[in-house]
């Protein structure tokens, strides 16, 4: 029998470490072997006994992932198309010459298969199945922003399959990464923008109000008509202008509106459902693009989550206090090779359902900003009412001295009416090319 400390110390590996030991032990094909029959395997080649039932080494192993990796009766793909097809089986010269490399987005099914979108997050003509054993070997997630070659559809099949995983994330599939969930939080302690940037005025009017950074979570109350799209698309322009990576999801937007963001933010990653999709299908693709957003972070990049609106995303919930989870997503990660994931969401500030989703989320923010409609209406730009937005951890963020200057503005603003406050404050950013200039002269 095989000694049991042994079992558990390969049980515990990253699949990684576990390649790296078939290597090492030259366990055959091991690429091919699922993560149970690769532990057996390596245990043979080392001279232990494996479990009942295992007298042959890997080539055995091998075998019996083939036999066991046949769809069971809550894996199957869909009857409608014989998806039954596992993509790693060894394609011919001919597939081999007409595949093409694909990048797209893992959409996991229940089933355990999955399907590689290469538009958006919708389902299209041209998505990639993923086979179940691929999803567990290389162990994928929901999200994953996958490359690899995929062949042509077989005869009587509707997609593409993938052929092999080449990269995850833009790693390499065998490289350790850790689950977003359990990486360390930090403080928010880079700016997003700098006090010396000649950024856009609104940007520079919300700085002003409390610095943006990485790691954030930046609740914006809006009513409608008050600007919510303009001030989106502003940060947007100024992450995307840092070298970040910008994911925008819109929940309910009309359809036509689409266009329009892809062109204001050709750089972005643009995750649209629209108002003819069920509330709970885009709650789902909301949250895909979160779970992608999550990845991208784990491997390292700063991305900016701009959502529009929690409001909307509620009603698909059917309870206020479930988009709590995706909106508190935003954080700095400690942990040395990690990147940060900052959310900007809004909230619209009209209904009963923003109230209760305001209700939830408000104290979880590290930035608060409102629009008002009333303000926009008459031209004053950028309609921000500064007496009602706060910041918490700005100590962490400014230098003493222009701490002690920004305080000293929002308390000036701040006993003025909101009009008057939100003029004053235009008129100081248009005399000035930057937020550092505008501070130095309080």
């Amino acid at each position: 029998m095989c000694d049991p400390a042994a079992r558990v110390e390969l049980t515990d590996l990253h699949l990684a470490d576990l390649h790296q030991r078939a290597r090492d032990t030259g366990v055959p094909r091991y690429r091919m072997l699922t993560r149970d029959d690769l532990i057996a395997a390596i245990e043979e080649r080392a001279g232990t006994e494996a479990r009942a039932g295992r007298d042959e080494a890997a080539e055995a192993g091998f075998e019996r992932r083939s036999r066991r990796e046949e769809p069971e009766a809550d894996e199957a793909p869909p009857a409608d198309a014989p998806e039954r097809v596992e993509a790693e089986e060894t394609p011919d010269a001919e597939e081999v010459a007409e595949a093409e490399e694909v990048t797209g987005v893992l959409d996991r099914m229940p089933q355990g298969y999955g399907f590689l979108r290469l538009q958006g997050l919708h389902e299209a003509e041209g998505d990639v199945y993923v086979s179940a054993s691929q999803i567990r070997r290389c162990e994928l997630r929901p999200g994953d922003e996958v490359t690899g070659p995929a062949r042509p559809p077989r005869r009587g099949e509707r997609h593409r399959a993938l052929v092999r995983v080449a990269t995850v994330n833009g790693r390499s599939p065998e490289e350790k990464r850790g689950h977003f969930e359990d990486l360390t939080p930090a403080p928010p302690h880079r700016r997003l923008v700098p006090p010396d940037a000649a950024a856009d005025p609104l940007v520079r009017a919300i700085d002003l109000l409390g610095p943006l950074a990485f790691g954030q979570r930046v609740l914006v109350l809006a009513q409608p008509r008050s600007g919510r799209t303009t001030l989106l698309r502003a940060i947007g322009a100024a992450v995307v202008e840092g070298g970040a990576q910008l994911c925008v999801v819109l929940a309910d937007e009309r359809p036509e509106e689409v266009p329009q963001w892809e062109r204001a933010l050709p750089d972005a990653e643009i995750f649209a459902a629209t108002a003819d999709q069920e509330p709970r299908e885009q709650v789902r693709e909301a949250e895909l693009a979160m779970g992608h957003a999550k990845r991208l972070a784990e491997a390292g990049k700063d991305v900016v989550a701009l959502i529009d609106s929690l409001s909307r995303l509620a009603l698909g919930y059917r309870d206020s206090g479930r988009v709590k989870r995706m909106f508190g997503a935003g954080r700095e990660l400690e942990e040395e090779g990690a990147g940060s994931l900052t959310v900007i969401a809004t909230v619209l500030d009209s209904d009963d359902r923003g109230a209760e989703v305001r209700e939830a989320l408000e104290t979880t923010e590290n930035l608060l900003l409102r629009l008002d409609a009333d303000l926009a209406a008459k031209g004053v730009f950028p309609p921000l009412v500064p007496a009602k937005s706060r910041a918490s951890g700005e100590d962490q963020l400014r230098d003493p001295d222009e701490l002690d200057r920004a305080r000293q503005l929002r308390l000036e603003l701040g006993a003025m009416d909101p009009e008057e406050a939100a003029r004053t404050l235009a008129d100081r950013i248009a005399a000035t090319e930057t937020n550092a200039e505008l501070l130095s002269r309080l």
